[in-house]
């Protein structure tokens, strides 16, 4: 296997980083192809911790490029933030190791104003990180949007910025009533963010062209989840990507190749952050309670993330939107000697009982079918599993009809078991 996917299989915050991390050790060459700094990788290293949100978990290993694709919506100034905080960690990070495509859509400060605005004063609130990662796709989309070579010459950056402020600041004055910097302040801002970005500016469409080219293994790094991307997740409450393997191809490239495997990360409950509908959701003591033992805090944000049983219609869905070829099936220890483990096998939908949701269903308006799991009380500490919990992965994997690759029970690289090769 020269290429390997990797894409979270529910509303993100799956463990993906983690996974990636140790993945890392076995490629060459790791790419991010969608998203911005509205998500998190949280990596456990001993008793460090690091919170990656723009740069690609590869960059914790010495003999592993990390790339990001032009498909990431690119904010210079949490670059330079999140760069100090790598180097502190008593990690390197070199243009050889790093390399950021000059093609990346930059965010503005007027993205983030815009984002902002919206969800604080909007009709409808989607749940966004505010971050201005949906106004910067909507820059690109439109023709708008600034990139990153931009930044490296100011007469260019001040044109373009002045052309993309005419329609936002009727907005700014008008309707939002805001501030917001003049196209003079955010030209000096961005040329200046700009010179921390320069070094590692490159033709990563080329570089990953040439990687594979070559024979070197290649992981490429999602962010969020397939139920948030922007055509197959459950809109609106999605995010502005395409975070299935779809993205990978239109952002970041893989010239003349396809995907060797697809590993789907999934949590052996579910989790979702922000708005939108949850048909196996908990709002009794068992859900506050896998939300404490099972830390859910946005690693972005902080805020709190909803807990329901698995949902094995959505999983079935996800598998078959992003051509998942097996899972990594994470926090299991979290659901460890709690009673009455739930799992959901199907939905009562218009008259009909159905086992795979599909794009366009009206989640708020189905009724989850509930099958009660036998209990398991492993503790991990032996290789051997018990029956119970060896029941519950098994009745996974034959719903979904591909194995887990993975099994982990915890964040430290110690606690995460493969049961399949990769690379």
């Amino acid at each position: 296997m020269q290429s390997l996917a990797i894409v979270g299989a529910q509303w993100g915050d799956e463990g993906k980083g983690k996974i990636t991390d140790l993945l890392g050790q076995k490629c060459d060459v790791v790419a991010r192809f969608q998203g911005g700094n509205n998500a998190g990788h949280t990596i456990i290293v001993g008793e460090n911790k690091i919170v990656l949100h723009l740069i690609p978990s590869g960059i914790l290993h010495d003999h592993c490029a990390s790339v990001v694709g032009h498909g990431v919506v690119f904010d210079p100034e949490a670059f330079k933030e999140e760069l100090q905080t790598v180097l502190d960690s008593g990690c390197s990070v070199t243009p050889e190791k790093l390399k950021i495509s000059e093609n990346c859509t930059v965010i503005t400060m007027y993205n983030r104003i815009l984002d902002g605005q919206r969800e604080a004063k909007g009709p409808v609130k989607i749940g966004t990180t505010g971050r201005g990662i949906g106004p910067a796709y909507e820059d690109k989309i439109s023709r708008k949007g600034l990139k990153l070579k931009d930044l490296m010459d100011k007469d260019t950056l001040l044109t373009k910025l002045k052309a993309n402020l005419i329609e936002k600041e009727v907005l700014f004055k008008t309707h939002y009533e805001c501030e917001f910097p003049s196209a003079e302040e955010e030209a000096n801002r961005l040329f200046e963010l700009g010179k921390s970005v320069a070094p590692f500016l490159c033709d990563t469409f080329s570089f990953l062209d040439e990687s594979l080219q070559a024979g070197k293994k290649v992981l490429y790094e999602g962010a969020q989840g397939v139920l948030l991307d922007i055509d197959y997740g459950s809109y609106p409450y999605v995010t502005s990507s395409n975070t299935s393997t779809g993205g990978i191809y239109t952002g970041a490239g893989l010239p003349g190749n396809h995907i060797g495997e697809v590993l789907g990360i999934t949590k052996a409950y579910l989790t979702r952050v922000g708005e939108g509908p949850f048909p196996t959701e908990l709002f009794d003591d068992k859900g506050e309670f896998i939300q404490k033992k099972g830390g859910e805090f946005g690693a972005t944000t902080g805020r709190k993330r909803r807990c329901g049983w698995i949902d094995l219609p959505l999983l079935k869905y996800t598998v078959k939107a992003s051509n998942i070829t097996s899972i990594a099936l994470t926090k299991l220890d979290v659901l460890s000697d709690i009673e009455g483990i739930k799992i959901c096998t199907g939905y009562e939908y218009k008259g009909k009982t159905i086992d795979c949701a599909y794009p366009g269903i009206n989640l708020e308006e189905v009724k989850p079918i509930l099958t009660e799991m036998p209990t398991f009380h492993d503790d991990f500490k032996s290789e051997v599993l018990s029956d119970e919990l060896k029941h519950y992965i098994s009745t996974i994997e034959k719903f979904v009809e591909i194995p887990a690759g993975i099994i982990a029970y915890g964040p430290e690289r110690s606690e995460i078991k493969f049961q399949k090769d990769y690379f």
